[in-house]
């Protein structure tokens, strides 16, 4: 049989190294509760306006915080820019959208590293019209329901991942005159890049 001393001492060492691990564990945890990062990517306009706007960049920046492995809150900036090729001009105006978002994210609780999500929110931005728009398209703001899905991959201090957004645009008064019954949205497609704390 192993002496008393040292059966004792392979305890201590074993219950210190179990406390490590789960101060380790804890801190671990907390990483990422809240994490920023900028967007770049891809859109356009559907419905009617998509059949007069081309796909052009769209470009952001979010402040997300995850109180729960399972659900996430975002604030975010975004902004996009579209030309529009529309018969009755004679110039080809753009669209330049700025605006700012509220999203609620919902993931599986027990993903993390690599974290699938969907989301829903609030928005609402400005459009203004870049060009000769000749009563057809006036700047204006418009609001909208953002609705998201995407995942996220995440690595110590890094975030990274791929998202599509749809925004239901509750009025196009920006382009009212030619889609007095147009009931489209905005579509766009981006990367995700930033840091977690």
């Amino acid at each position: 049989m192993l002496p008393r001393g040292i059966i004792a001492g392979a305890v201590a060492l074993a219950l210190a190294s179990a406390g490590t691990a789960a101060a380790q564990e804890r801190k671990e945890g907390k990483r990422g509760d809240v994490n920023v990062f900028l967007r770049g990517g891809v859109g356009d306009y559907t419905g009617d306006l998509g059949d007069l706007t081309s796909t052009g960049p769209a470009w952001g920046l979010t402040l997300n915080v995850q109180p729960t492995t399972f659900l996430g809150f975002e604030l975010g900036y975004e902004g996009s820019r579209n030309g529009v090729s529309d018969v009755r001009l004679l110039d080809e105006p753009a669209l330049l959208r700025q605006g700012g978002s509220a999203l609620l994210k919902v993931s599986p609780p027990f993903l993390t590293s690599i974290r699938p999500f969907v989301g829903a929110g609030v928005g609402m931005s400005y459009v203004d019209v870049r060009g000769t728009g000749a009563d057809l398209y006036e700047s204006d703001t418009m609001q909208e329901v953002p609705l998201a899905a995407g995942v996220e991959f995440n690595s110590g201090g890094l975030t990274a991942g791929l998202r599509a957004t749809y925004r239901v645009l509750l009025n196009e008064d920006f382009a009212a005159q030619p889609l007095d019954d147009s009931d489209g949205g905005l579509l766009d497609a981006s990367f995700t890049l930033g840091a977690r704390f």
